[in-house]
């Protein structure tokens, strides 16, 4: 029988330190899960918690509980692993730090989408919730698509630098086309949109959990499968090349799932930013560049930093709330200005 060669120092170390960085966001999550629950005009102590939580409990607190905070405290886990793999793997594709799909264009894409669609209704809650983040990856999609196209060079393959210059002018044409149809929207319609581009967990029930839920549940493994693919495409296409892989379809796969994951969140969430960017770097400083930790380390920091900033915004002006998106800007537009700096 072949032997098992013992693991070096330098490994057990690596591999401890990965285990403790990913307990520390599993507790986090914990902690900010317990918080948000509680997080409201109407306050529930840890024992009524807990008592509504196993079926007891007033019918008011499972009112609260289970029909108001629960759906969107899921929401703003999904929307955070959804939106920090999403930046993972674009960052991996272009090779660029700074991709992400607000800034590349899938959050407007989708968003002017959307908004097409509920323009149709007579407020958005009216529209088919199972549509919506079909909807939103056809228009993320379409974006994506026309920011690839343009920044891609014969023989010379993907412009990381082109990337986020095109994804920069694409984003800010497409605001302004969903500007002008605000425009020409009813007001209700329109404090709906003004809210969306903000950042705000809009779809707070449990039919928006069902329609995100399947973009979740199968692209975030297909994307755990792909770690590998990912690591070899992260050297660049000439490499990955040389290395066996095909890499035209392995990345229109991988950008397909990127969508899918980016347009899926913001069908639901409106346009939170920076979570794609931020996430995916915090947790390579913590554990690396291995995507096979760094896959599941980006979801849990992302879900943690949506549902931290989230349960601030319901917080910070009670009874009144404000979007999530600005909790998770205040955090996210002075890194990305410092890695702006640093790419220099």
């Amino acid at each position: 029988m072949a032997r098992i060669s013992p693991l070096s120092p330098a490994e057990r170390h690596r591999r401890t330190r990965n285990l403790i960085v990913v307990s520390v966001f599993i507790v986090g999550i914990l902690a900010a899960f317990v918080v948000s629950m509680n997080t409201g005009v109407i306050k529930l102590t840890p024992a009524d918690l807990l008592r509504t939580l196993f079926g007891g409990g007033t019918d008011r607190q499972r009112l609260i509980l289970f029909d108001f905070r629960l759906p969107r405290i899921v929401i703003s886990l999904l929307v955070g692993a959804g939106l920090a793999v999403s930046g993972a793997v674009l960052q991996a594709l272009s090779r660029n730090p700074l991709a992400d799909p607000g800034v590349i264009g899938i959050n407007s894409g989708a968003g002017l989408m959307i908004l097409l669609y509920v323009a149709f209704y007579h407020t958005a809650a009216d529209a088919p919730a199972y549509l919506l983040p079909f909807l939103a990856w056809i228009g993320g999609g379409g974006a994506a698509a026309l920011v690839f196209v343009i920044s891609y060079r014969k023989n010379k393959g993907l412009s990381s630098n082109r990337l986020v210059l095109n994804g920069v002018a694409i984003n800010a044409g497409i605001s302004a086309v969903t500007l002008v149809v605000s425009l020409r929207i009813n007001p209700e319609q329109y404090q709906f949109v003004s809210t969306w581009i903000a950042g705000s967990i809009w779809a707070k029930n449990w039919d928006y959990v069902v329609a995100l839920l399947p973009f979740i549940i199968i692209l975030l493994p297909f994307v755990y499968y792909k770690a590998q693919t990912l690591n070899v495409l992260h050297l660049g296409p000439s490499m990955a090349s040389g290395l066996g892989v095909f890499v035209s379809r392995q990345q229109v796969l991988l950008l397909a799932a990127a969508v899918g994951l980016a347009g899926s969140c913001v069908a639901v969430s409106g346009s939170i930013g920076f979570v794609g960017l931020v996430a995916p770097h915090l947790a390579r400083k913590l554990v690396g560049s291995r995507y096979q930790i760094l896959i599941p380390t980006t979801a849990l920091a992302g879900s943690l930093l949506v549902l931290v900033s989230d349960t601030l915004a319901r917080w910070i002006l009670q009874p009144a709330e404000i979007p999530t998106g600005i909790i998770v800007a205040v955090i996210g537009a002075p890194y990305f200005l410092y890695l702006m700096f640093r790419s220099k």
